[in-house]
């Protein structure tokens, strides 16, 4: 007898050909029978027309600090993802040592939008090695399955300490950490993640310690990944981090390599499509290259206590190492206004390029301020015939900082985007599910691309929609047995219904640890979700005492 039957459904098989109708089978942990089934089940469900597909994997998150106090990642399984990649960027919590902690959860605070407070309660740390981060993980059961990078920042701040965001490793510092790498591929890392990328700063703007790396330091990793004959590397490059150059890495370690993140800036849009032409000429050269892209486009709140926003900007620097008595003063000043202003009229690849057509006003602190609310920084200062910046900085030092604004940063050409997205050599990627908790929730970037993009825009079939999201991603990182409805793989599954599927709207939540809030979005058109079998959603979210179905997965296709 079969565990679950589910009958009269329309079977997207994540291989992107055509669909077809009928029942499915599970038994245990896994798909047993597909097409018709006279076979007796223990439940059977009449999906009476409704969608199944395999679950989404996705392949850019940042759960690590969040899997150890919230081991079901809340909301991606509701979004319809059952397997998650942690790790990446070089952001991990494993290895740490124990005087490494306080340094390891301020940096994430910052460069992550993590509140520091939540971290603080809520990460365990019940391990200090990679392979004890693992094996807790195993210990204490997960609710999708995870595979987990590791990553480059971590290795530095153990090997050199307070140092690693200082200087460029040693010979010897670089054999520990290859040491170390070593250690984690042999306990079931999928690779190696770091990057360059100068967004990324810790606390007071310091730089993350991987972008004090040399090429030389990263080649010894690529060199560590060929000896050890699997995994995969990724990396989120910088403005002026060459693809010939992660080329050189790809080639020296014969693996795969995932660049991120490639989205597009309406200031300097040639950029990207440069980007994804010299990865496709790598490919033709045998050197797999694939660049990282988002279906969403970049939208993030945020006050000016922590305007991450600006942060790619070099005036910004400074300001990063400011109290908050100071930043106040800096904001008031005609001088830094006139330089910032002088340094977005420069063209440049930057995450914000004063379209203050794009950034508006969220929510005011006071009263006499609520008519600004939803308008936009560009119409709100034309009406008062002042400069958008002097306009933004003004209200929000009126309002102690407190006013919080939205823009859109990246990825609103939409025509360009969808480019992006049908490109030969792009990877749907990029949601930062886990990170960013304060300014965005891009979790359900699958359910955005099935619903958005396939069934509203037409930009591709729901079957290509269906096989970006589940099949490709697991022959990347040679995940083995999903992303594909096929007998004998596990039964990672979502019922959803193609005339709704998609996001919902921000909604901010007070549920992290310490009272901690972040922002969520629920899923439209999603009837449940089974991980190996299990279900842990229902069409109303997440099943009370939801099982911990999943799996730590430590073995891969070379």
């Amino acid at each position: 007898m079969l565990d679950l039957r589910i009958d009269n459904v329309k079977i997207y098989d994540g291989s992107g050909k055509s669909t077809s109708f009928g029942s499915l089978g599970v038994r245990g942990r896994k798909i047993v029978a597909i097409g018709e089934i006279t076979e007796g089940a223990i439940e059977t469900i009449n999906a009476d027309g409704l969608a199944i597909m395999p679950g989404i994997i996705d392949n850019h998150t940042h759960y690590d600090a969040q899997i150890t106090w919230d081991p079901n990642v809340n909301p991606s399984p509701s979004l319809g993802v059952t397997t998650i990649i942690m790790g990446n960027c070089g952001f991990t919590i494993a290895p740490c040592r124990p005087k490494d902690r306080d340094l390891t959860i301020r940096n994430l605070t910052h460069v992550e939008g993590m509140p520091l407070k939540s971290l603080q309660v809520g990460i365990n740390w019940d391990f200090e090695s990679f392979p004890e981060y693992m094996n807790m993980l195993e210990d204490r059961g997960v609710g999708p399955n995870v595979a987990v990078f590791c990553g480059h920042s971590s290795l530095r701040t153990y090997v050199l300490g307070h140092d690693a965001h200082k200087r460029e490793a040693t010979r010897e510092e670089m054999s520990q950490m290859k040491r170390l790498l070593r250690e984690a591929m042999d306990a079931g890392a999928c690779g190696f993640s770091t990057t360059r990328s100068g967004q990324h700063n810790g606390e007071a703007g310091i730089p993350m310690p991987s972008r004090l790396a040399s090429f030389d330091e990263l080649r010894e990793f690529s060199r560590e990944l060929k000896d050890v004959g699997r995994g995969l590397l990724m990396m989120t490059k910088g403005g002026d981090t060459r693809i010939k150059d992660i080329e050189d890495l790809a080639s020296i370690s014969g693996r795969p390599y995932l660049i991120a993140a490639l989205l597009h800036s309406p200031i300097a849009p040639e950029k990207t499509f440069n980007d994804l032409t010299e990865i496709g000429a790598a490919q033709r050269r045998g050197n797999r290259l694939y660049g990282a892209v988002s279906p969403c486009p970049l939208t993030m709140e945020f006050t000016m206590h922590e305007p991450y926003t600006f942060e790619g900007l070099q005036v910004w620097s400074p300001v990063m190492k400011m109290t908050e008595d100071q930043l106040k003063k800096i904001l008031s000043k005609k001088s830094f206004r006139e330089k910032m202003r002088s340094e977005l009229s420069a063209r440049a690849y930057r995450i914000f390029n004063g379209e203050w057509d794009k950034v508006w006003v969220t929510q005011v602190k006071h009263k006499k301020n609520i008519h600004l609310e939803g308008q936009d920084i560009a119409r709100l200062s034309r009406r008062k015939g002042c400069d958008p910046l002097d306009f933004m900085f003004d209200l929000a030092l009126e309002e102690d900082l407190d006013t919080v604004f939205t823009a859109t940063l990246m990825n609103s050409d939409e025509q360009a985007v969808g480019e992006m997205i049908k490109n030969d050599h792009s990877v749907i990627s990029l949601s930062d599910a886990g990170a960013h908790l304060t300014f965005f929730c891009d979790a359900g970037y699958g359910l955005h691309l099935m619903g958005h993009w396939s069934r509203d825009l037409k930009l591709l079939s729901l079957s290509e929609a269906v096989k970006k999201l589940t099949a490709d991603p697991a022959k990347l990182f040679g995940i083995k047995d999903r992303g594909q409805i096929k007998i004998g793989n596990w039964a990672d599954l979502m019922l959803f219904d193609p005339a709704k599927v998609g996001r919902g709207g921000l909604e901010r939540v007070n549920d992290l640890p310490a009272e901690g809030t972040r922002l969520t979005t629920p899923a439209l058109g999603v009837h449940g979700v089974w991980i190996n079998g299990q279900r842990v959603v229902c069409p109303s979210g997440f099943l009370p005492n939801s099982p911990l179905a999943g799996m730590v997965l430590r073995e891969f296709d070379a």
